[in-house]
């Protein structure tokens, strides 16, 4: 692996920052695929090619181009095609159905969607055939991975039809245009699209790959969601920034991650407590050589002790370092500092990492002393454009000073470490993936069976929390629980059906007639 560091690359915008990358070392692999090895001037290529395939098919600057695929490079090639014409790319979990493409599809405004055919026994297809007739505004439907129905096209076909060489990057592009919309939900259950510009993601990626001293030798392992910016921003994003490469995965298996450490040599894993705990867990991992790996990238919260002792042993010599951010924050914000031992990534998140600000304020915005809790609260070029078309959440969210409020309770220590104290918001974390309760509890108050509904996050041992509902029946009626969990595992992704339901006669409420949630946490099983 080289040693060197990659010179500066300055582009404030996401196809400028690929030239410059594809320019500075045309040859040098950025993404490893288990079908093919591209190199940046490959990407720099088929991405323009593609962009001129959306051209031909009447995309222009500004629409939004939907994309709901595992990770590939077919995803990243699409990515950069739409921000080389000006398009936000509306990003989707391929682990998402019908209520969640209905609502993000159609709140988006997306006239084009690049889907899988399939993904494992989902069909794609016939899935999307159905639901055209409720997203009126799609315009074209591209598939990956296989032919689609009559009227749409495949990702093969759109690329030819860009011919052997597709157009320049559009000069009106500019680093404070929406490069990608990703949603997250909201306290009323509705998802919000963040929008996430050139400049914040590229900021976020510059940030992480200074404070980590990312080189242009290292491979990133890339099994975090590309929807999500642990893949999008931290992955991808700031390996090229750094001029290094991603051994890019479909998705996390913890068998293929080991065999991707060893045989692409890679040097910088990155992934959430249940990714490292699966890995470390496998038969096979005691004979593995894992020397490559430098840094040890731990994303979600602050290491847990046994789970940080255990990664360093397991990586030998490897740095380990916590790593904070959120959708709204474009990536990283804050990372643990090269000098934290166990004791603090243990008990601190990190500190901010750039020029980003960080700031601990009280219930009336007002920063409160070293040591005192309050709301963290982010600043700098890192920060979201707000939520698309959604100016109270965005109201609420992106304040007027240009700090971003987290919804997180922390404390900031003498030092400048942040101490993370928990989430204000319901939001919990299921193997690594953020679940909202009142999405959840939109869909299965749709039952007339139930009359009050209340979700939570529960303690779980390998996947940190799991969901569970709490559900208390509609008068004379009786709640069918497997008819529960079909509703939302027909209507939501798969990581948001609740892994355990308990049928109740009521549920603790405040005075003004809210739930109680905090009582549900205390215990309340009847």
């Amino acid at each position: 692996m080289s040693e060197t560091t990659t010179a500066p690359r300055k582009s404030a915008t996401l196809p400028g920052a690929l030239r410059l990358a594809s320019a500075a070392g045309a040859a040098a692999p950025f993404l490893l695929t288990a079908d093919r090895d591209w190199t940046y001037s490959d990407i720099e290529e088929a991405s323009s090619r593609l962009a001129g395939g959306f051209l031909a098919a009447g995309v222009r600057s500004g629409e939004r181009i939907a994309i709901a695929a595992q990770n590939s490079a077919e995803w990243i090639i699409t990515w950069f095609a739409a921000a080389r014409i000006g398009c936000p790319l509306v990003t989707l979990n391929v682990a998402y159905r019908e209520h969640e493409f209905d609502y993000m599809l159609n709140q988006s405004g997306a006239v084009v969607l690049v889907c899988d055919a399939r993904h494992g026994d989902f069909d794609f297809v016939a899935f999307l055939q159905r639901m055209r007739p409720r997203v009126p505004a799609l315009r074209d439907y591209v598939f990956l991975g296989g032919d689609g129905f009559a009227g749409s096209r495949t990702w093969d076909q759109l690329l030819q039809a860009g011919g052997p060489a597709g157009p320049e990057p559009d000069p009106s592009v500019r680093p404070d245009d929406p490069a990608v919309i990703l949603y997250t939900s909201g306290t009323t259950g509705h998802p919000k699209g963040a929008v996430l510009t050139h400049r914040s993601i590229l900021a976020s990626a510059r940030a992480q790959v200074e404070h980590l001293g990312q080189r242009s030798g290292d491979v990133a392992i890339g099994h975090m969601p590309l929807n999500h910016v642990g893949g999008m921003t931290c992955t991808v994003t700031a390996s090229m920034v750094a001029g290094g490469s991603v051994a890019l995965l479909p998705g996390f298996q913890p068998q293929v991650a080991l065999r991707t450490v060893t045989e692409r040599r890679v040097s910088i894993f990155i992934g959430v407590p249940t990714m490292y705990a699966r890995t470390m867990g496998l038969a096979e991992f005691a004979d593995a050589d894992t020397s490559s790996v430098r840094t040890c990238v731990i994303g979600g919260s602050n290491v847990e002790p046994a789970l940080g002792r255990r990664i360093l042993d397991a990586f030998p010599g490897a740095r380990l370092a916590n790593l904070y951010g959120l959708s709204e924050s474009s990536g990283g914000c804050v990372i643990s500092a090269s000098d934290d031992d166990l004791d603090t990534l243990v008990q601190t998140i990190g500190v901010p990492i750039g020029d980003f600000g960080v700031r601990v304020v009280d219930a009336a915005g007002k920063p409160v002393p070293a040591g005192e809790e309050g709301e963290l609260q982010i600043s700098g070029p890192c920060v979201a454009d707000g939520y698309w078309e959604n100016p109270e959440e965005s109201r609420a969210t992106f304040l007027p000073d240009g700090w971003l409020a987290t919804g997180d309770m922390a404390a900031l220590r003498p030092d400048g470490r942040v101490v993370l104290r928990g989430r204000t918001k319901e939001m919990y974390v299921r193997g690594g993936y953020n679940v909202y309760p009142a999405e959840i509890e939109n869909v299965i108050a749709g039952d007339p069976a139930v009359a009050m509904c209340a979700v939570i996050g529960v303690p779980h041992d390998v996947l940190g929390e799991v969901g569970r509902a709490y559900l208390v029946p509609a008068a004379g009626a009786r709640i069918n629980i497997d008819a529960i969990i079909q509703r939302c595992r027909d209507q939501l992704a798969r990581y948001k059906v609740p892994d355990d339901i308990k049928i109740v006669d009521s549920l603790p409420l405040t005075p003004s007639g809210k739930i109680r949630k905090i009582a549900l946490r205390g215990g309340v099983d009847r």
